[in-house]
């Protein structure tokens, strides 16, 4: 990754200019983490600041969602580029996760997990993706009308459960998302709110996401104690996580360490794996002849269970999911503070201020993108991809602090789309996506869809098809 190059004379850069928009319609835009960063870029440009409170109580924010703006967050490190109250928020709670780590102790942490995550490592985790896939296509009655999202969090439960953590998470379904989403919405609430309650005070909201974290620590010190108990248990990530140490110092991860790692994959691998598989069969209903193209492609295969080593062939099923990624990422928007005067874009933004990529504005503008609203998987085929810039397109965020499991995220979802589309033909009912940015994007009410089983091609006559 090519960090940015600092100039000298920031001083001589003009700040971020103000946005115009009313005091009231700022608050509601910057706690809307999707469209309302589209509304602050609309109004006041690609770098835009807001001041919403004395900046004893809240630092100053800059909206950043131009290309140039996002490479200049999010392509810095060290001692420049930090972690905002959100993350701190989540650390309290959760604990001290690569996700939510300041610079110093993210170092030694992601050196120790980076080997982990490469594209040859994480085929290990996704060896049950398929079969769950399956198993879940297989209970769809022929004819019936089902929640899309609801059928796509059990899903990734079950491949998450077994594939990685070696437990059968359908008997823990209660245990993973409410208390995340609980858990999720606290810290989002809290950080953003100039005031908050001291921590001492046992407020309702406090109370429960207390209760919510507990419940995940107890679950994540259940998958690892059996795994200790058990070193030849099937828990890949597990096994991964507990033979991991930072080849700097040799130092292993301590129990504390692996539970709070294990709670952010929960969210990254069940949460956000589920809503992009979502919106990509909920856009496929509508779509139907780019789910014939799909279907076509995984016929060519042939019918046996899908592996890794068939992701290869599976080209256009995975621009279908960097589609639905553009117009629906999983995180809306990503933070960072600086620690010291950065330049943004041609712009001075003064230390103690908070930087929100706008991620969402920048999949859904039409400065960057042709027909930005429509699902066109075309556009990223290898032809229609040249030329365009790395920075317009940040579904995993970018950077040094880009998400770890990416790899692991794109296998997965390929592989369960691909199965289900092979099985099901899917009629999406509701015209519309609609989505709630908690803190992931989710999805804000059920994606109803009428299922119609598809007759399984034997794999002596599918081939060359």
């Amino acid at each position: 990754m090519v960090g940015t190059v600092e100039r000298e004379d920031l001083g001589a850069l003009p700040l971020a200019p103000r946005n115009p928009l009313p005091y009231r319609q700022q608050v509601r835009a910057i706690r809307t983490f999707h469209t309302g960063l589209e509304t602050l870029r609309d109004a006041g440009g690609p770098v835009t600041r807001l001041k919403l409170a004395p900046k004893w109580l809240m630092p100053p924010m800059v909206v950043a969602t131009s290309p140039q703006g996002a490479r200049d967050i999010l392509a810095r490190g060290g001692g420049h580029i930090d972690k905002t109250r959100v993350h701190h928020e989540m650390r309290r709670l959760l604990g001290a996760n690569l996700f939510d780590l300041t610079h110093e102790p993210w170092l030694p942490r992601r050196r120790a997990l980076q080997p982990i995550f490469t594209k040859q490592h994480v085929r290990e985790f996704a060896g049950h993706m398929a079969t769950a896939a399956q198993t879940v296509a297989d209970s769809w009655a022929d004819g019936t009308e089902l929640d899309l999202d609801t059928e796509c969090r059990k899903l990734t439960l079950r491949a998450l459960g077994r594939s990685v953590l070696g437990l059968d998470l359908d008997e823990h379904s209660d245990a993973i998302a409410e208390p995340l989403r609980t858990a999720l919405e606290y810290i989002a609430d809290r950080a953003l709110q100039p005031i908050s309650a001291p921590r001492w005070l046992p407020t309702p909201a406090r109370r429960r996401a207390r209760a919510a974290s507990s419940t995940l620590h107890k679950l994540a010190d259940k998958i690892l104690q059996a795994c200790r108990t058990d070193p030849t248990r099937d828990a890949p990530l597990v096994q991964a996580l507990i033979a991991a140490s930072d080849p700097a110092t040799g130092r292993p991860l301590s129990d504390d360490e692996i539970r709070d790692e294990l709670i952010v994959f929960m969210l990254a691998g069940h949460d956000t794996t589920a809503t992009t598989l979502t919106y990509a069969m909920w856009a496929l209903g509508h779509h139907h002849d780019v789910q014939d193209r799909v279907r076509a492609e995984v016929v060519g295969i042939g019918d046996r269970e899908l592996t890794p080593e068939d992701v290869p062939a599976l080209g256009y099923t995975i621009q279908v999911l960097h589609e639905a990624l553009r117009l629906c990422p999983p995180a809306a928007a990503t933070a960072r503070m600086a620690m010291r005067d950065v330049e943004v874009d041609g712009y001075r933004i003064e230390a103690g201020s908070m930087m929100a990529v706008g991620i969402y504005a920048l999949h859904r503008d039409p400065a960057l993108w042709e027909r930005p609203l429509v699902f066109d998987p075309d556009r990223f085929s290898a032809q229609n991809s040249g030329g365009r810039d790395r920075w317009q397109y940040l579904p995993f965020g970018a950077g040094p602090r880009s998400c770890i499991g990416d790899h692991f995220a794109m296998l997965e979802a390929t592989l369960a789309l691909a199965t289900i589309i092979r099985s099901a033909e899917i009629r999406s009912s509701d015209p519309h996506f609609p989505m709630i940015v908690p803190f992931t994007t989710v999805a804000a009410e059920p994606i109803r869809a009428r299922v119609k089983s598809v007759n399984r091609i034997p794999a002596a006559d599918s081939g060359g098809r």
